[in-house]
């Protein structure tokens, strides 16, 4: 795998997960050339960046079908030699030709460019998926995770003959619904407070490399660098790095209540979130409550995620064994524990449960990979 050479030192450390439930895909596997004539044309845009390289592996691990592949990014980026499935790829500029017999262009090189060349694209009639905030909450674009709501792009397919324009959720919210989605289905959550502990990887690779310079600086006892964020970040936690809002929350929080309620197709859900950044360099956690409609004990809601698809439960209270952001660092499955009744609440009309998944991966590429394969 090409991406993060900075969070190496934290992936010598990553546990595996429990034997009965391995992750979909395994991390590394013997390269599968995925060329077909039939297969769609694909795109990565943003290919030299965190989530672009990330897009490149997920799509090797998964062998997904394709004619040809472009590599686009900026001009700056141009040029560059990018190897994929043993063959060297040139970076091309992305530009308002660069989607001209394009399938499916998957999109990762942030809101503004989504916004200039996602409509492009689509004029051109390819069917973008898009990793920005761009389109999220614009009515009539599906926001999609494959494992809650599919039927939110039905009909879009491969071959229709026009464009579309399909957004990948925010990652706190598809880690945090993966989980949160299968007990909803069963008892219908009315309430969910989320509170986030939020890795360097959510602000890209120069955030995981700054984590990893402070490091070693605040060691060293020598001033952190700061350029990233705005205060030191090693040994240190904040409030997360999003614009504060008028009514006191920040970006990163309303996306969690608003593409919750999109998502979910229920308005009348309430939800509210705290969004921390952690010195974590890979995979974020959340601690989730829930408040149901109908009572669902901890059994039976255990059960219900052990068989919940792209879910893993690690729940050992004898030896105080939870998810932890190592575990699934690099893993495409949302590990979920300490799954337990809400004392705060009478009867069973509450859950608390811990959720942790890899940002880069179910948090970002291998969601919108997973939608491109429903096109198919």
């Amino acid at each position: 795998m090409a991406t993060f050479s900075s969070h190496q030192t934290q992936t010598h450390f990553i546990s595996k997960l429990p034997a009965n439930k391995p992750r979909t895909k395994p991390m590394f596997t013997r390269v599968r050339m995925s060329y077909q004539e039939s297969a769609p044309s694909v795109a990565v845009v943003g290919v030299t960046g965190a989530v672009g390289q990330e897009f490149l592996s997920v799509l090797s691990d998964r062998d997904f079908p394709y004619r040809s592949i472009k590599m686009l990014a900026s001009k700056r980026s141009a040029g560059k030699q990018l190897s994929f499935q043993d063959k060297a790829y040139t970076v091309e500029e992305l530009t308002e030709d660069s989607f001209d017999g394009v399938d499916i262009a998957l999109f990762s090189a942030g809101g503004s460019i989504s916004k200039k060349f996602g409509p492009i694209a689509v004029e051109k009639g390819s069917i973008v998926v898009d990793n920005s905030s761009a389109f999220r909450m614009v009515e009539n674009v599906p926001l999609v995770i494959p494992e809650v709501n599919p039927e939110a792009m039905s009909g879009i397919k491969v071959g229709m003959g026009k464009g579309a324009l399909i957004a990948n959720p925010n990652c706190s919210t598809i880690i945090c619904l993966m989980a949160a989605t299968p007990l909803h289905r069963r008892a219908k959550v009315t309430r969910m407070v989320v509170s986030t502990y939020q890795a360097a990887s959510g602000a890209g690779a120069a955030a995981m490399e700054e984590l990893e310079l402070q490091t070693r600086e605040v060691l060293e006892g020598k001033p952190p660098t700061c350029k990233i964020f705005s205060q030191q970040y090693a040994f240190n936690l904040f409030s997360h790095n999003a614009p504060v809002l008028e009514n006191g929350y920040n970006e990163e929080e309303m996306k969690m209540v608003k593409e919750t309620r999109k998502i979910w197709n229920d308005k009348d859900v309430r939800v509210t979130a705290t969004c921390i950044r952690v010195p974590v360099m890979r995979a974020h956690a959340e601690s989730v409550n829930l408040q149901f409609e109908k009572p669902l004990d901890e059994d039976t809601a255990r059960d219900i995620l052990k068989n919940a698809p792209g879910v893993v439960v690690i729940d050992d209270r004898a030896s105080n064994h939870f998810p932890t952001p190592l575990e699934v660092s690099n893993k495409d499955d949302v590990a979920v524990g300490r799954i337990r009744r809400d004392v705060s609440q009478d009867g069973n009309h509450g859950l608390d449960i811990f959720v942790c998944g890899d940002q880069v991966r179910k948090g970002a590429a291998l969601n919108a990979v997973q939608i491109a394969e429903m096109l198919l």
